[in-house]
């Protein structure tokens, strides 16, 4: 997976709740990927949720204390 993001945390820097999105491009195209390798289930909201798992996207809201 860290390969997609050339081993680099993404940031994102939302303020609110809503501005977080369910699926992006990267997880569509890692999406795509995986079902090309076998995979089944691992639609975009899915593989989004991952990427938030494991530390890929940083998601935490500007003001959060977990940041």
């Amino acid at each position: 997976m860290w390969s997609f993001v050339d081993f680099k945390v993404i940031d994102h820097r939302y303020v609110d709740e809503e501005e977080i999105p369910a699926s992006d491009a990267l997880s569509t195209k890692i999406s795509q990927d995986m079902k090309k390798r076998g995979f089944k289930f691992v639609g975009p909201v899915i593989i989004y949720s991952y990427l938030q798992a494991i530390g890929i996207y940083n998601d935490h809201l500007l003001n959060c204390e977990w940041r």
